[in-house]
């Protein structure tokens, strides 16, 4: 199947281009089609390209297809190829499988957008990048879908550019990626100076040499500054501290594109990157435990900011930045192919929630607010179920498939084998993480679906249960939440249930060998008895159980005037957390307002008045100055000639007459 491997961006690529050129003049139905068949045609080839890798042996389970070659400049050659592996392999499943949902979702709602057309073409496009991000085969064709599902997100997020606050947030997106594409470009530069080449096949094997027979050194100074780079770059896509400031912004688009961007493509680039290059990491352990330690901060920070979100789509979005944070956890403490799990089991209950929100504003008329909502689980039983199921997921709670991929994270963060002490920490900020997210996830749920009807009467006249086209893939990805989770289940748990094998683990360790090798190599075994591992699992399912009743006692158990009790009392702590730690506006005054006032003096001082006004203008005024007045010797009249003749004379005689 490598001869079919192309047709899988290909088909998005031509769905973009049909759309966005002839989509004005062909209507809404055959822009539909379009829109949906190109993904889930893209979807099947994965499907037969995915069947294909699994009927090989595992240490035959590559396939490359080499289209072109791109580059050739001195010792640099690039080709345009794409490479599906396990984790290629996985990646792309589920990024034209969830993607294929959304735009199926989007015909239902945005069927009425004027701009209908313009939607499903930037949908396309953005399938296509985020499908050459991740299959391709070297870094700078990844860094093509990288920067070209930044220009599709900044198109989506600004969708509905007639409003300010929507361009603003697009443009907030793409400067603040820009920011960490900058050091992804200087990790390339200094990888093709270390190694040589960008290529996967050639990068990887060659570190995992030069670090076996003790050519490069674990913890290499120019090893941990290629993986920080890297992972700078990984902040900005993947929203984690400090470059998680655009992504609560994107709610400015439409639903389906916060479920899209969210989900299971774009802001899991990052961490995608980051595991591919885990042979890299794995040598440098200093930057491993910077990912491991931003990630377990940028985890709980937002949590914390979700409690009193009252968008419901902020909600989401600031859920999102803290369950990237637990990914990063997986990719920081070795735990590499944990990270995929979550990522998969993340994909399903994430965009099931953005997708049930999406059928929530639906029926409230645009209405985004929860505290204009309650009592929907009447009127929309069918959203109201997938949510909670995929509301369950999220929190942990077995047997929902985010129970399963969490507690694998937090428990490879407690045994983190090169820092064990600052394992711990992570595994902390982890866990009380998670019972934040189960508080303030349940909040929604109880705000939203539960009590009386908060909105207005036209409001509760137009409430109804969404069409098929947007209820069936809320009902797929319920499902998925449900059931995904088996396929990582833990041995400890699986042995209990009757030799249930890791299903997931065991498919993606050959693209984590070499790195496990080192680990094993590196560091000396700790050992947990069963007891530990079953004891931290039971902690974080309290933890997770107490953020849940916490929130049926301060939402739901006839206590309505306990919120407002609750902020008055801790006042300057609510308004800390409600105004987002004041983070944006500390951006803007440090970051922001330096920026603008240096430019302005850039441009007229330095600019306007130096190089324009001495260097350019300057010049140009001093000759027209100086001619102007040396034009007035050359009037024309008889006179001024005869005056100026005397004058000569007269300067000459006063010379030879000794008036030197």
């Amino acid at each position: 199947m490598e001869g079919f491997i192309f047709l899988i961006p290909l088909l998005p690529l031509l769905g973009f281009f049909i759309n966005g050129l002839l989509g004005k003049r062909l209507g809404k139905g055959i822009v539909s089609y379009v829109g949906c068949t190109s993904v889930g045609l893209a979807f099947v080839i994965a499907l037969f390209v995915f069947g294909d890798l699994l009927s090989r042996e595992p240490e035959h389970r590559l396939l490359v297809q080499t289209l072109w070659d791109w580059l050739q400049v001195g010792g640099l050659n690039v080709h345009v190829s794409f490479m599906v592996d396990q984790l290629s392999g996985v990646m792309i499943l589920i990024v034209t499988g969830v993607g294929f949902l959304i735009h199926i979702y989007s015909i239902g709602y945005m069927h009425e957008d004027e701009s209908y057309w313009r939607y499903f073409a930037y949908l396309n496009m953005f399938v296509f990048f985020m499908a050459m991000l991740v299959l391709g085969a070297n870094y700078l064709v990844m860094f093509v879908g990288w920067e070209g599902v930044g220009l599709a997100s900044y198109l989506l997020i600004g969708f509905w550019y007639q409003g300010n606050a929507n361009a603003d947030a697009g443009k907030k997106a793409f400067v603040v990626n820009r920011i960490g594409d900058f050091g992804f470009v200087l990790g390339m530069f200094l990888m093709f100076i270390t190694f040589g080449s960008l290529s996967y096949l050639e990068v990887f094997p060659k570190a995992f040499h030069m670090y076996a027979h003790g050519y490069m050194a674990l913890n290499s100074p120019v090893m941990v500054a290629i993986c920080l780079l890297l992972f700078l770059g990984a902040t900005g896509k993947s929203a984690q501290i400090p470059l998680y400031v655009w992504l609560p912004d994107a709610m400015a688009g439409p639903t389906p594109v916060s479920a899209l961007i969210h989900a299971a493509t774009m802001v899991t680039a990052g961490v995608y990157m980051v595991a591919r290059s885990n042979i890299l990491y794995t040598i440098a352990p200093t930057a491993l435990l910077v990912v491991g330690l931003v990630a377990g901060l940028t985890a709980l920070f937002a949590a914390t900011i979700g409690i009193l979100q009252n968008d419901i789509k902020k909600v989401l979005a600031y859920s999102t930045v803290s369950q990237l944070g637990y990914m990063f956890i997986g990719v920081g403490v070795t735990a590499y192919w944990a990270w995929i799990f979550h990522l998969m089991t993340h994909a399903f209950f994430k965009a099931c929630l953005f997708l049930c929100s999406g059928s929530v504003i639906h029926a409230m008329g645009g209405d985004q607010d929860m505290r204009h909502m309650g009592g929907l689980a009447k009127k929309m039983p069918i959203t109201y179920v997938t949510m909670l199921i995929a509301t369950l997921a999220i929190a942990g709670l077995p047997p929902f498939a985010g129970f399963f991929s969490k507690d694998e994270i937090l428990w490879r963060a407690f045994t983190f084998p090169y820092f064990p002490v600052a394992g711990k920490v992570i595994w902390f900020m982890g866990t009380l993480g998670a019972g934040i997210t189960a508080f303030y996830m349940f909040r929604l749920i109880f705000m939203t679906f539960h009590g009386e009807f908060r909105g207005t009467a036209e409001q509760a006249h137009h409430l109804h249960e969404s069409p098929f086209s947007m209820t069936f893939p809320l009902i797929v990805l319920a499902t998925l939440s449900t059931i995904g989770g088996w396929l990582g289940i833990s041995p400890l748990i699986g042995e209990q249930l009757g030799e249930i094998p890791n299903v997931l683990e065991g498919f993606l360790e050959p693209v984590f060998e070499h790195s496990h090798e080192i680990v094993s190599a590196a560091v000396q075994a700790q050992s947990y008895s069963h007891g530990v591992e079953w004891l931290l699992m039971s902690c974080s399912v309290a933890i997770a159980l107490s953020g849940v009743i916490l929130a049926y006692v301060i939402y739901m158990a006839k206590a309505k005037e306990l919120p407002e009790k609750l902020a008055k009392t801790y006042a300057l702590h609510y308004r800390l957390v409600y105004n987002k730690y004041y983070v944006d506006e500390i951006y803007y005054l440090l970051v922001v307002l330096p920026i603008y006032y240096l430019s302005i003096f850039l441009w007229k001082v330095v600019d306007a008045f130096c190089i324009d006004g001495i260097g350019v203008n300057g010049p140009g005024w001093l000759v027209k100055k100086t001619s102007g007045g040396a034009r007035l010797v050359q009037n024309g009249y008889l006179q001024t000639y005869g005056a100026f003749m005397a004058l000569g004379l007269v300067v000459i005689l006063c010379y030879f007459l000794g008036f030197r």
